[in-house]
């Protein structure tokens, strides 16, 4: 009996599966879909642009653990997601983007001048796990349940399923709603327990095991075991740049990323790595000499959810297909059990030795913040949010060079509290994902560190922050310029004279200035609360009148467009994109 629409088909599944958010902008060619989302309970979150959305999406899935869902109509909407969604997949978030498209019969392929259509699934499908189209109201279930399957199974991502107009608003029958068990595999990947007592045995052996943690981390949940695993053994911890903060960084055996050289010096002492949930990418140095040690004198065992990454960028002496909590949960317990001795003593020696490199770093990077001039250093913005903020509370760090002043100066103390694009270096997705963080933490303070060039990206979804009462506070350094590009095209072009001035004049370089927009003002123009600060002495106070404002708000933050520049760590970076030496 043809009593629904297929768009309520869809609303149910999603209902089945536990969502409860939906983002995304309405238009009539999905009405079948979000017209329904109240009818069951699922909230929809509209944004101002589609991108964000999906930004929104992403960020929700990461700090809850759930599947975030978006949606966008056909053609120009599905024309906006495509950036975002190449994002979301790149950074690992487990993200169901719909899609309408238009009517059968003139779709698929192209009858010839369709109005706002375009081959959805053939651009999306390479930028994305799996993309797939509803041919029939009857495939609904089906495509529906491939799509989530894929979604849960290996590396998160984004999975995509495009619906025609006349199939999502249409009638149809209402078909049964399996459970998420009877069509997927929901319990943790388990290793085997041979595994377990030889990589129990390795770590035992090695004079100087550590560990190197992903984001595999943070989907497993597997703080508290990482921590106790590497209390336990007394080893180092590093981390991939995405999976900061999943061992509190204010543990003596926590090395934070932005210490290059002290984390290098960890990899070449180690002589057995633990890599829990991480593929070894780019920015980890693909797991090669010499920023790790060879690996005929370095064993690895590598834990991964998704086989393809298992010896990836760094030959694996132990592979093993787990989940990382479980096997991190099982690993415990055979330790405990079997009560073997480690050389405790010796290796806390020899592990303070090691740290003083790291300490020496942060004790040399502090220095910064002696630095009182006006307009500010921007070493202060991050250095002033760790000391007002909560450490459970959610940082956002967006933009180039103002993300990578926000991660040198501010320190990750809570598993799980901070958020950026650090695959794809997204200028602007910070915005999004405030939002979409709290929504995801309704109890915690969110703020986001991003440039003035980043925040033009979408400064109007400042109005959406207003609209649904998302008390997130955006600090904008404003530097007026196209900062990380600008300090390239200083060196391409006058490298002599940019080292003895440290900047060039607009006359002398291409087009990296900016006009400057008052961010405290358009702010206030859609309801937000606004400050303006040059002051680093000043700072402090203006965050904790926007905290006590108790509405979305804005710092335009005015900083040193020359020592902006100047990022800590550049250097490395550029080394780090440059193809490896082993």
């Amino acid at each position: 009996m043809a009593d629904i629409t297929g768009g309520e088909n869809i609303v149910r599944m999603l209902k089945k599966e536990g969502v409860e958010k939906v983002f995304g902008i309405i238009d009539g060619t999905y009405f079948g879909l979000y017209g329904n989302l109240g009818k069951y309970g699922i909230d929809l979150i509209t944004p101002r642009h589609e991108a964000t959305a999906a930004h929104m999406a992403g960020a929700y899935a990461r700090l809850t653990g759930k599947l975030g869902i978006c949606i966008a109509s056909n053609g120009p909407g599905v024309a906006n997601v495509l950036a975002s969604i190449a994002v979301e997949n790149a950074e690992g978030n487990r993200v169901l983007l719909i899609t309408s498209s238009r009517r059968r019969g003139i779709t698929y392929p192209d009858r010839g001048g369709t109005y706002q259509y375009f081959n959805q699934v053939a651009v999306i499908k390479p930028m994305a796990k799996w993309s797939g189209s509803v041919s029939s109201p009857e495939r609904i279930p089906e495509l529906m349940r491939r799509a989530l399957r894929i979604s849960y199974r290996g590396r998160p991502g984004v999975v995509h399923l495009d619906v025609p107009e006349d199939i999502m608003n249409g009638k149809t029958s209402t078909f049964p709603i399996w459970r998420p068990d009877q069509y997927r595999h929901t319990s943790p990947m388990s290793p085997p327990k041979e595994e377990i007592e030889k990589a129990a045995g390795m770590l035992l052996e090695a004079q100087l095991p550590m560990i190197h943690a992903g984001s595999g981390v943070i989907h497993a949940g597997a703080y508290d075991e990482l921590a106790e695993l590497a209390e336990w053994l007394h080893i180092p911890v590093t981390t991939s740049w995405a999976a900061r903060g999943v061992l509190s960084e204010k543990s003596p055996l926590a090395w934070s990323m932005v210490h290059v050289k002290a984390c290098t010096e960890v990899r070449n002492n180690a002589d057995l790595v633990l890599c829990l949930g991480s593929n070894l990418g780019e920015t980890d140095w693909w797991g090669r000499p010499p920023h790790w040690k060879s690996p005929s004198e370095q064993k690895m065992i590598q834990v991964d959810i998704d086989e393809e990454i298992l010896g990836m960028n760094k030959p694996a002496d132990l592979p093993v297909l787990s989940d990382v909590k479980t096997f991190l949960q099982k690993l415990l317990k055979y330790l405990r059990d079997t009560q073997k001795d480690i050389p405790l003593e010796s290796r806390k020696k020899l592990v303070s030795r090691i740290a003083r490199g790291r300490d020496k770093d942060r004790a040399k990077l502090d220095e910064q913040l002696k630095d009182l001039s006006v307009p500010m250093m921007t070493a202060h913005v991050g250095a002033v949010c760790r000391e007002v903020f909560e450490d459970d509370d959610i940082v956002v760090f967006d933009g180039g060079n103002t993300a990578v002043w926000g991660n040198f100066y501010h320190q990750i103390r809570v598993p799980n509290t901070q958020l950026s694009t650090p695959h794809f270096g997204m200028l602007g997705a910070g915005v999004g994902q405030a939002l979409g963080a709290a929504i995801a933490r309704p109890d915690k303070q969110v703020y986001c560190i991003i440039g003035d060039g980043a925040f033009g990206f979408h400064p109007q979804e400042i109005e959406t922050a207003v609209r649904n009462n998302l008390k997130v506070i955006y600090l904008v350094c404003c530097d007026k310029q196209w900062g990380m590009v600008k300090i390239n095209q200083l060196f391409a072009l006058k490298p002599v004279k940019t080292m003895i001035k440290k900047s060039l004049s607009p006359q002398e370089t291409i087009n990296t200035d900016l006009g400057e927009i008052e961010f405290d003002k358009l702010a206030e123009s859609m309801g937000a609360y606004g400050e303006r600060v040059s002051d680093p002495k000043e700072l402090k106070s203006a965050i904790t009148r926007c905290i006590e404002s108790d509405k979305p708000a804005v710092i335009h933050v005015d900083v040193d467009p020359v020592k902006h520049m100047w990022a800590p760590g550049l250097l490395h970076f550029k080394k780090m994109h440059q193809e490896p030496e082993g």
